[in-house]
């Protein structure tokens, strides 16, 4: 999704849902923590060492963008990344 705004500024929104176990409400400003992994993630079910979502909002941020992530209706996560377009 392609938006923009009064001042000719454009934004690409982008957005990735699954239907995972989903986070915990009390956690979800810890997400992007190096090395966070939820309290309901065993390893049984949800594998990884946690720096996934810390390095995509690192390149976000280089990127001068922003992500945010929040559960997602019916289960799972929803997470939303906007970036700035540059014109040429």
């Amino acid at each position: 999704l392609l938006v923009g705004d009064i001042a000719g500024n454009c934004r690409q929104v982008i957005e990735v849902a699954d239907r995972g176990i989903g986070i915990p409400a009390g956690e979800h400003k810890q997400i992007f923590e190096k090395f966070f992994r939820a309290s309901n993630a065993d390893g049984s079910v949800a594998t990884g060492t946690g720096v996934g979502l810390a390095l995509v909002q690192s390149i976000v941020d280089a990127h001068g963008g922003r992500i945010a992530g929040m559960a997602r209706e019916g289960g799972g996560s929803l997470f939303q990344m906007t970036l700035p377009v540059k014109r040429s």
